[in-house]
């Protein structure tokens, strides 16, 4: 009997959500869907629902990285994602296990730098940005912002397309790594990223899914390009089945009613891809 092939393996180090729609919970259902086994490393616990953050409670620095060191000794890992790292404490600890582990073994590392929940509110503190700044972007494959952490990092507004080509620019500049700059937040009929890669700039863009109120969008095309990653595709093959994959994933959204007759959404993360 011919050996079954080997299935990828890739790890996500992030928050837990209660509600299941974004952090380790949506990376493992991307992971999942796209053919690859999941790991996790959970950095803080966070009870919330679409919509709104309740209350967020922190693992130890040591913990988070006791979760990682134990994952490499027995997993061929391929990819790594970091989503929700909770405090400078924690960036700072994993971007040194990952240094050890990671870094030595040329495993892509994909950083999305979620400092702001889709309720809005804020989820890391100023000296948290600067440690990602200074111990966790140099050693990306790939950073992914927002509009809204690209501005803050970069500490202007972004309002249109041509602002994100000159944020972009900036921030491959200032940090020297790859970066993928999210518009999903501009006006218009479509959802359009940029990927600016090796002095190139390739344009992704799909059918925006408007008034769809859900969370973990970021998550999921983080998670996505992950999986991509550890499958072997390059990085830009991986961007693009991400970006259709998480598309999908809002626009076959799933949809409940609460006790109090409120809608409430949630993505999808077992869409059919055209």
């Amino acid at each position: 009997m011919a050996a079954k092939p080997e299935i990828p393996v890739a790890l996500t180090i992030a928050g837990s959500d209660s509600s299941s729609g974004a952090g380790i919970q949506a990376d493992l259902k991307t992971f999942g869907a796209l053919g690859v086994y999941g790991l996790t490393a959970i950095t803080c616990i966070v009870a919330e629902t679409p919509g709104r953050v309740s209350e967020i409670e922190g693992v130890s620095p040591g913990m988070v990285c006791a979760q990682i060191e134990v994952l490499f000794k027995s997993f061929p890992v391929a990819a790594i994602k970091t989503g929700l790292l909770f405090s400078g404490d924690i960036v700072s600890a994993v971007a040194q296990t990952l240094r050890t582990h990671a870094a030595t073994a040329a495993i892509p590392l994909v950083i999305d730098p979620v400092m702001v929940a889709t309720s809005g509110d804020l989820l890391l503190r100023d000296d948290t940005v600067e440690a990602y700044e200074r111990e966790l972007f140099p050693i990306a494959a790939l950073i992914t912002p927002n509009l809204g952490e690209a501005a803050r990092l970069l500490g202007e507004p972004i309002e249109d397309l041509p602002a994100m080509r000159r944020a972009g620019a900036m921030l491959t500049e200032k940090y020297r790594v790859p970066v993928l700059l999210k518009g999903g937040h501009l006006s218009g009929q479509d959802a359009i990223d940029l990927l600016f890669l090796a002095g190139q700039v390739v344009e992704f863009s799909e059918p925006f899914s408007r008034g769809i109120n859900t969370h973990g969008t970021g998550c999921t095309y983080s998670a996505a390009i992950t999986a991509g990653l550890a499958s072997g595709l390059s990085l830009e093959e991986a961007v693009r089945r991400a970006k259709q994959f998480v598309t999908a994933t809002i626009a076959q959204h799933l949809s409940w009613e609460t006790a109090s007759g409120a809608s409430l959404r949630a993505l999808n993360h077992s869409p059919a891809i055209p």
